[in-house]
């Protein structure tokens, strides 16, 4: 089979296409053949060392597959060579064929693309639980999404009107703002390009506080950091929270003092440690994900696919906040 590999820290344009032996079923696992893998910002990171878990060298990026169940190892029951499935794998999905625990499966429904099944559990687990569990959102309050038209904040702004809030979307050009909209924000705010001076995050404050109005924001989901966190969070609610999910701009630090001004919480939202800390929880929001996604709720938007060899591309586009959606690396046919 082919793999595509990271052999060395470094950017994507060092992922090399390479053959590799077939894996073969354990105790307990199936063989899926891919054909499809989701890129995120974890793949970013991880090549390049980056990430907070480094897997041995070699080894493939890809954290979230679809495919078709090419084996059943000893011991498996409920699943057949032929069902179609979809698995977060945290990495190694970029391959023609994985070898995963038959726990880790879920069934793609019938009707959804290999595309959309590759799409669906990151971005919207990830959101489904920052809503819920960690700003506990109520119908009829104000949520602030920034990167808006990313994989997680479209999941964010779908996932909030099906729970009844005002969403705010927050993007970088007129070209997201439309797939924003088009994801059911009630507003949509377009910011600058950081780095930002004193004055500049003092407009963009202002700019925030206009767009969720005197009220401030209940709930501000906060997928970029950097130099737009700070300013989010002064237009943040009496007793609001800030969700923080992600640091493509920076690690930001932000002033303390704004939060006792506030009376407000900033609330770390890790999915993954969530998913398995809470395995029963995180199972309860999947069927409450799948449910949505039958009733045209929620949805993953891929907006461009890329062929296998051309993976890293992808992984170089996500790199550069260049994504709409989610961007699909097409492994099988």
């Amino acid at each position: 089979m082919k793999a595509l590999l990271s052999k060395a820290p470094g950017g994507p344009e060092t992922l090399t296409l390479e053959e590799m032996p077939d894996p073969q079923a354990g105790k307990g696992q199936v063989v899926v053949a891919v054909k499809a893998c989701a890129i995120n910002y974890p793949d970013v990171l991880i090549i390049e060392d980056k990430y907070q878990f480094k897997p041995p060298r070699p080894f493939a990026p890809g954290g979230e597959i679809s495919g078709v169940i090419e084996s059943v190892g000893e011991g498996v029951t409920g699943w057949s060579v032929g069902d179609r499935v979809l698995a977060m794998t945290g990495h190694g999905g970029l391959v023609e064929k994985i070898a995963i625990d038959a726990s880790r499966l879920l069934k793609l429904p019938e009707g959804r693309s290999f595309a959309e099944g590759a799409s669906l559990v990151l971005t919207y687990a990830t959101t489904i639980h920052a809503l819920l569990d960690r700003g506990h959102l109520k119908a009829g309050q104000t949520l602030l999404v920034l990167g808006a038209a990313g994989g997680v904040g479209l999941a964010a702004i779908e996932l909030g009107k099906a729970y009844g809030a005002r969403v705010i979307a927050a993007v970088s050009s007129e070209e997201k703002a439309e797939a924003a909209k088009a994801a059911g924000a009630d507003e949509t705010l377009i910011y600058g390009r950081a780095p930002f001076d004193k004055e500049a995050s003092k407009a963009l404050a202002d700019q925030f506080k206009a767009a969720v109005g005197p009220n401030g924001a209940d709930l501000i989901y906060d997928p970029v950091g950097g130099d737009y966190a700070e300013p989010a969070l002064r237009s943040i609610a009496w007793e609001g929270r800030y969700l923080v999910v992600g640091f493509p701009a920076g690690i930001p630090k932000l002033p303390l003092n704004l939060t006792l001004l506030k009376s407000c919480d900033v609330c770390g939202v890790f999915w993954g440690a969530f998913a398995a800390r809470s395995p029963q929880a995180n199972a309860a929001h999947l069927d409450t994900l799948f449910r949505l996604w039958d009733e045209g709720k929620i949805g993953p938007k891929v907006s461009e696919t890329f062929a296998f060899a051309d993976g890293g591309q992808a992984i170089a586009k996500m790199a550069a906040r260049g994504a709409i959606g989610k961007l699909v690396v097409k492994v099988g046919d």
